[in-house]
């Protein structure tokens, strides 16, 4: 009786200690979620809380209806994080994200569609996608759709845009700066020099 006791009393300890180490994983804001996608980190978040939070992330993207969740959970199904892989179902909320406008999206697929990732590759679909992150402020769908631009692709009419996009936006990291410079020095190339100063005066 006395070791039946004894073994009890331990059991209970243990599990006291390991309610107290269970940390409890807070679900994130959109301001928050969307910090992590724009530096691609939402996945390895994800990961990170030990995926504590699949149903509550489920539940944000199909009911809810947040971009920014709908865009996690689109990922997650794509390429099976923390659930079993499903990319056609994940391409389909990264879609329903993108036509709500959240820059992220509309670069992944935009990108997706460039290099033929989960979809068949289709530049004349990844333009616009590219273009309307772009006019958004997002700096990776502008690199982009410059380089796109530059390699002649899409429309003319677009390059005085694509410039004056890039030209304004401010970059810190001094690899994604010489890269912006090389693309902008490469579209000017392709416009009047009007034209270039133009798009240089008139900010985003």
């Amino acid at each position: 009786m006395y070791k039946y006791l004894l073994g009890l009393f331990c059991c209970t300890i243990t599990a006291v200690h390991a309610a107290e180490n269970y940390e409890v994983v807070q679900l994130y804001t959109q301001d928050e979620l969307i910090v992590l996608i724009n530096k691609n980190q939402h996945l390895a978040q994800v990961k990170k809380d030990e995926c504590q939070l699949v149903q509550d992330i489920e539940a944000h993207a199909e009911k809810v209806r947040e971009p920014a969740y709908q865009f996690l959970w689109g990922d997650m199904l794509a390429w099976g994080v923390c659930v079993e892989k499903d990319p056609e179902l994940g391409v389909y909320y990264m879609w329903e994200a993108a036509n709500q406008g959240l820059p992220a999206a509309l670069e992944q697929l935009g990108r997706y569609y460039t290099k033929g990732i989960l979809v068949q590759r289709d530049i004349a679909r990844a333009l616009p996608l590219l273009r309307e992150s772009a006019g958004l402020g997002f700096l990776p769908a502008q690199l982009q759709w410059a380089q796109l631009l530059v390699q002649g692709e899409g429309s003319p009419k677009d390059y005085e845009e694509a410039y004056r996009l890039l030209h304004h936006a401010i970059i810190a990291d001094q690899k994604t700066h010489r890269q912006a410079a090389r693309l902008l020095s490469q579209l000017s190339q392709k416009m009047p020099a009007n034209v270039v100063a133009r798009a240089k005066r008139i900010a985003p």
